[in-house]
């Protein structure tokens, strides 16, 4: 399964950086792993409405550009769908049993996720109702997914 990441904005946390490695190299016997980061806009913390959607187009514009077109895409959003491990781990393994081997999951920028973005979206998924930081949300995922792989393979991990 070849599975891409976009994110919006670049990640400084040496800390973030290194738990996501980490997982990353741990998932490569599972999967093929692509971080692919998009240019966040700036965004002043008293933007208007028409603003801030135009901040959402023009990140969305980028990240739809990472998106492979045959590719299942699963947005992060608040309002997305919540999973247990184990039914994000059988949404994995059906999407790979029935020829869906390229997922991209979108993690979208502080005022989240264009509309473009959400109508390309295949499935929305929500953590929690909580909001995270998202550069946090990198290596939450990304922990998820290799959890996702050792439950499917029956390999002791996520207990």
């Amino acid at each position: 399964m070849k599975i891409t990441i976009v994110t919006v904005g670049k990640l400084k946390e040496k800390y973030l950086k290194q738990g996501i490695q980490e997982y990353v190299k741990r998932l490569g016997p599972y999967a093929s792993i692509d971080m692919a980061e998009v240019a966040d806009e700036k965004a002043p913390e008293n933007l208007s409405e028409a603003d801030m959607k135009e901040v959402k187009n023009k990140e969305g514009e980028r990240i739809l550009a990472k998106i492979n077109p045959d590719s299942y895409v699963i947005t992060l959003e608040i309002e997305g769908k919540q999973l247990t491990s184990e039914k994000l781990a059988k949404k994995l393994d059906d999407l790979a049993t029935y020829g869906k081997s390229k997922v991209t999951f979108v993690i979208g920028g502080s005022l989240g996720l264009s509309d473009e973005v959400l109508k390309r979206s295949d499935m929305g998924l929500s953590f929690s109702k909580m909001t995270f930081p998202h550069q946090l949300m990198r290596l939450v995922l990304v922990e998820q997914i290799y959890r996702a792989f050792k439950i499917n393979r029956g390999e002791p991990y996520h207990k």
